[in-house]
């Protein structure tokens, strides 16, 4: 069984009040519900949310992944552009993860196009709103997966 810890930074938590037009209607528990719904229907695995505004916070679920879960999602939305301290606790895991934004940050405001995490994962998913998280989804498991096999 394959277990998947999703993560979300700041203020994800107010998905759906939140420029709506940037980040649409979708509410983050709507988006969670989604995610847990396709792990147990389609994979016969499991997911565990996290949300957390406080850098710390993050990390300290990052470190507890290890040995439990198979891979990581992270959405670490405003610490993308600086937090070497996630980067840091993602290579130390040393857990496949993929980085997700749901609006295409290379299309925003110019201190978004760069990613302090993008370097250590396997993959970035941007743009694609709350499909994103199920993208990612798809694609970390497949990975999963295939490292199980050979």
């Amino acid at each position: 069984m394959i277990s998947v810890l999703l993560l979300n930074g700041p203020n994800l938590n107010m998905l759906g009040k939140r420029e709506p037009e940037v980040y649409g209607s979708q509410t983050l528990d709507d988006i969670v519900g989604h995610l847990e719904k396709t792990m147990v229907e389609e994979f016969g695995g499991s997911l565990t949310h996290f949300q957390s505004n406080h850098e710390g916070d993050i990390i300290d679920a990052i470190h507890q992944a290890m040995g439990v879960h198979d891979g990581i999602i992270i959405n670490p939305g405003a610490f993308t552009h600086y937090s070497y301290a996630i980067r840091d606790a993602l290579s130390s895991v040393v857990l496949p993860t993929i980085e997700i934004h749901m609006s295409n940050v290379h299309a925003r405001e110019k201190f978004r196009h760069h990613s302090v995490i993008a370097p250590i994962v396997i993959g970035q998913i941007v743009g694609l709103g709350a499909d994103g998280y199920e993208w990612a989804l798809r694609a970390l498991v497949r990975k999963i997966q295939s490292s199980r096999l050979g």
